[in-house]
């Protein structure tokens, strides 16, 4: 699954490829170049029998507000018996966030190396729908080292808003 293939939805563009979303990103950082951003992403799944993985990309201008952007990921019937344990689920969660971060991460690098003036920003979080209270507590060393091995900081609840918030949202 090529994570970064497909259209993501944003509330003021519309669907977008992701060369689009990085272009956004690129255009909104630019529209206020002097303030702190950051950009982060996450991944919530529904719980039914064939989930949806809405994976999200936040860009967070700091204390001004914010761009999210929303891909929905669907698996086959045949794919998604492999999600029938929660915890299969919560992992396939956090490898989408993975694999989109990097994959956001290089292009951006990309692009900002075509502008004039580097934006003040940082891209190291990734947050996770878990936490310290019910069952997926049991799954924190497991998660968070799988995104620190991957080179980003994990964030979880209640911290992890991107996740339990932004793409919970649109499960």
């Amino acid at each position: 699954m090529d994570v970064a293939k497909g259209y993501f939805d944003n509330p003021t563009c519309g669907r977008l490829t992701f060369k689009e979303v990085i272009d956004e990103i690129i255009n909104y950082i630019g529209e206020r170049p002097g303030k702190e951003y950051d950009v982060v992403v996450g991944c919530d799944s529904s719980s039914d029998q064939d989930p949806c993985f809405p994976v999200a990309i936040v860009v967070l201008r700091k204390g001004h507000g914010g761009r999210f952007f929303l891909r929905k990921i669907r698996f086959s019937h045949e794919e998604n018996k492999r999600f029938v344990n929660w915890k299969m689920r919560i992992l396939r969660e956090v490898m989408l966030s993975c694999e989109l971060a990097l994959c956001l991460r290089e292009k951006l690098e990309e692009k900002i190396m075509e502008i004039e003036e580097i934006p003040n920003y940082e891209f190291k979080y990734i947050h996770a729908d878990i936490g310290h209270n019910g069952a997926t507590k049991e799954m924190i060393k497991e998660v968070t080292g799988l995104i620190r091995g991957n080179g980003f900081e994990p964030m979880i609840k209640p911290e992890s808003y991107v996740a339990s918030g932004v793409a919970d949202k649109f499960c």
